[in-house]
């Protein structure tokens, strides 16, 4: 008789009562949340919050914190308001999935595969949202107004694009809708700060960006676009017409930075020059690619153009 102990069974996933795969359901979240890019939301806000602290003289480490609470849960309630109003659309994708991998921990879109449901993403875009609410309104008056009239039109906004690009023959969902992005760091500058021609000059800065950074991204995934009848840049356009926007914007984004340019401090500076070098680097790759594969490729120089700018701008103006 064989006496030995017989193994013990690894143990992959935690369950609760209701025998819910626990592990399985904080992966779907995950996902659902982008959490794999948690760190840019806040990093974007902040950036625009210490300019407006340096400018008017109001920096605390409290008020950096309370703005790094409120661009992440603002912007989390964003992207999960992006996969409720998009959930039945998501259904429809054929490609394989690199580009939901690039953006999505596990690489699921949690509301089609159905580990998400409709309901529980709508509570949890209505929690975050309060949340935010609750931060912004800890901000002196008259800075938590402006910050929740930025909120309120970008969810209004973010809304409008989602569903005038379902059907357009012009790119007014883009135009119009991505505004609430170039908003999201003016919205940081905000809260310290006032309206100003430093707050216009970074969204003069920062739209076009946001402009190139969308046909990159719609670019890499003009199949899936095409499947969910989607009238994307590269469906209204086809995908030569799409290197020329991300061309064309880039340039105006070259021309934001000049006008920007004066508003920063030395460290700011040499992170911009960085991040355009960065961003025509992936100019570079789109405009000889041409193609969805070309655009996998310069999507993250994109961001970590972004990131530069962010970091720079933040370290540069708390020293």
């Amino acid at each position: 008789m064989d006496t030995r102990p017989s193994p013990i069974p690894e143990r992959t996933s935690v369950t609760d009562g209701s025998g819910t795969n626990t592990t399985a359901t904080v992966k779907a979240y995950a996902d659902l949340l982008r959490l794999k890019f948690f760190f840019a939301w806040p990093l974007l806000f902040c950036a625009g919050l210490a300019l407006g602290a340096a400018a008017y003289g109001t920096f605390s480490w409290g008020l950096l914190a309370l703005g790094a609470f409120i661009g992440f849960f603002g912007f989390e309630a964003g992207l999960v308001l992006n996969d409720y109003i998009d959930r039945d659309l998501d259904k429809r994708d054929i490609e394989n999935k690199r580009l939901t991998r690039y953006w999505r921990l596990f690489g699921k879109r949690p509301l089609p595969a159905g580990s998400v449901t409709p309901q529980a993403a709508f509570r949890l875009f209505a929690l975050l949202f309060a949340v935010t609410l609750f931060l912004i309104a800890c901000l002196p008056f008259p800075h938590s107004w402006f910050v929740v009239l930025i909120l309120l039109y970008s969810y209004g906004v973010e809304s409008f694009y989602q569903f005038v690009k379902r059907d357009q023959k012009f790119p007014v969902a883009q135009l119009l809708g991505r505004t609430d992005f170039a908003l999201f760091p003016v919205a940081g500058y905000l809260c310290a700060g006032f309206p100003d021609a430093t707050a216009l000059a970074f969204f003069v800065f920062f739209y076009p960006f946001a402009m190139a950074h969308l046909g990159v991204n719609d670019l890499a995934d003009v199949e899936n676009d095409r499947a969910r009848e989607m009238k994307t840049i590269p469906i209204l356009f086809g995908q030569d017409g799409t290197v020329y926007w991300i061309y064309g914007f880039t340039l105006l984004h070259i021309l934001g930075a000049a006008l920007f340019f004066p508003y920063l401090g030395t460290i700011a500076r040499f992170g911009l020059i960085v991040g355009l070098l960065l961003v025509g680097a992936a100019n570079y790759l789109v405009f000889t690619g041409r193609g969805a594969d070309a655009a996998m490729k310069a999507l993250p120089l994109f961001h970590v153009s972004m990131a530069v700018y962010a970091a720079t701008i933040l370290v540069a103006s708390i020293l």
